[in-house]
């Protein structure tokens, strides 16, 4: 198991102990936005990717979470019983243990490592959401589209993606008709190959 790879034995065993190891499947929603964090999700296998919903129904893809990983945003929302402030949605089929918020807050007075996973964490988080501001604020269309084709492309370990135009329009938060026109482009330009409902990296 993988949380062999990130904790020591004994609060290991605490997790296996007090945690919920549950199966997913692609678009399984773990984390709702405005609902309250009860438990506090590890990724174990597979991924999920972290999203801001507005009201008006836009999403925007903030980051994905891989095999020894969590959500900073869940973690801090659960320990201090606030709502959250983002959905998480299953991306590839994962194994994620749950643990509950009370055992996550005991952890962080008696457990050292299980604190610094939370700063490590912290900071990776939020270099990526400085990558995603950056991103909207002053690159092309072009160029934030190929970053997240290759960003699915890692986690699948495949450059063929089961991906439609309208699931990278919403997790960019751009229409439709702007994202065919830059993958017909990008295509134009040989740095990939599209086909029914796939997208092939060259």
């Amino acid at each position: 198991m993988i949380l062999k790879d990130i904790f020591q034995s004994d609060l290991q065993r605490e997790i296996v102990e007090s945690g919920n190891l549950r199966s997913f499947r692609s678009g399984d929603v773990i984390v709702n936005m405005d609902s309250y964090i009860k438990s506090i999700p590890v990724v174990v296998s597979g991924s999920i990717k972290v999203i801001r919903t507005e009201e008006d129904g836009r999403e925007i893809l903030l980051y994905y979470l891989t095999p020894g990983e969590s959500c900073i945003v869940s973690i801090l929302a659960g320990m201090k019983n606030e709502t959250s402030k983002i959905k998480a949605v299953v991306e590839e089929a994962a194994e994620i243990m749950m643990i509950p918020v009370d055992k996550a807050k005991d952890w962080v007075k008696k457990y050292p490592e299980w604190t610094d996973f939370i700063f490590t964490l912290y900071q990776k988080r939020f270099e990526e959401l400085l990558e995603v501001v950056n991103a909207v604020a002053f690159q092309k269309a072009d160029a934030r589209i190929l970053h997240l084709l290759r960003q699915k492309s890692q986690l699948y370990h495949s450059k063929e993606l089961s991906v439609t135009h309208q699931q990278i329009a919403d997790e960019l938060g751009i229409t439709r008709e702007a994202t065919s026109r830059v993958l017909k482009q990008l295509e134009k330009e040989q740095i990939l190959k599209l086909s029914r409902n796939k997208i092939l990296l060259m």
